[in-house]
């Protein structure tokens, strides 16, 4: 069943997603070498709980930690450890946060010191497709219609898109109908209603789409060891258009210094 959310539940939707927009630029100005996912993930739960927030994806079906913390190979639902953090990695981390009963989820891969040219544009181009799919959640669209953008976008530069894996809605829970691929035809799916709130999240390969899932049942890694990017917004449908509702705004301002 498909939930469409009232102009207030919205509003209480939005103050999750802000507050983990918030979570993700604070993680950002620890990327570095020599950190490890752990610590990243120990810096997601406190700030969430310091802001009176629970984190959605700790014991969500029995997920052992408050982040997914990605590196290179892994596409999502990285186990934080006691890893560190190397100069040219990569690392996607994606969280959520629950705050009066409503749900927020965003995910942002950053880079770890410099890297190389196909990581930069892997980065660049994921995050172009989520632009670009965002820019189809609109009334009278449909499903296909974010998802064929974002795919089309990816391989004609390239790189390939996960077929596995796919955005969700989300509300007073975090995966709710309907599944939003990041791959189709436009034109097909459920048509674009004001009030339906969806993450859209591409999971974009350098190389070959296909993916496998390691043996502790939850990191998903490329299938031929290349890096894989990850971007995520919570996004509600509107008469007005698209209603992003978590930002990248905070990342871009107070990790890199950028105006926007």
């Amino acid at each position: 069943m498909i939930f469409y959310k009232t102009n207030e539940e919205i509003e209480s939707i939005r103050k999750s997603c802000l507050l983990v927009s918030r979570t993700l630029a604070e993680v950002g100005k620890f990327i570095r070498p020599g950190i490890t996912t752990l610590q990243i993930d120990k810096l997601v739960e406190a700030y969430m709980r310091d802001h009176g927030a629970v984190p959605s994806f700790l014991g969500y079906r029995n997920f052992p930690n408050s982040a997914c913390v990605s590196v290179n190979e892994m596409v999502v639902h990285g186990i934080p450890s006691d890893y560190e953090l190397r100069e040219g990695d990569i690392v996607s981390v994606d969280c959520g946060a629950t705050l009066d009963g409503f749900v927020g989820d965003s995910a942002y891969t950053f880079a770890v010191g410099e890297i190389s040219e196909e990581k930069k544009r892997l980065i660049r181009v994921t995050k172009e497709s989520l632009d670009k799919g965002v820019e189809q959640a609109r009334i009278g669209n449909r499903i296909g219609d974010i998802s064929s953008v974002i795919q089309d976008h990816v391989e004609r530069n390239g790189f390939s898109v996960v077929r596995e894996l796919v955005g969700h809605g989300v509300g007073r829970k975090l995966h709710e109908e309907p599944d939003v691929p990041n791959y189709g035809k436009r034109g097909n799916g459920l048509k674009l209603q004001d009030g339906l709130v969806i993450a859209i999240e591409p999971m974009v390969n350098a190389g070959t789409k296909d993916v496998f899932t390691a043996e502790d049942d939850w990191t998903v890694f490329t299938r031929d060891k290349r890096p894989s990017a990850h971007f995520e917004h919570t996004v509600a449908v509107r008469k007005n258009g698209p209603d992003v509702l978590t930002t990248f705004r905070f990342i871009e301002e107070e990790v890199f210094g950028m105006a926007v």
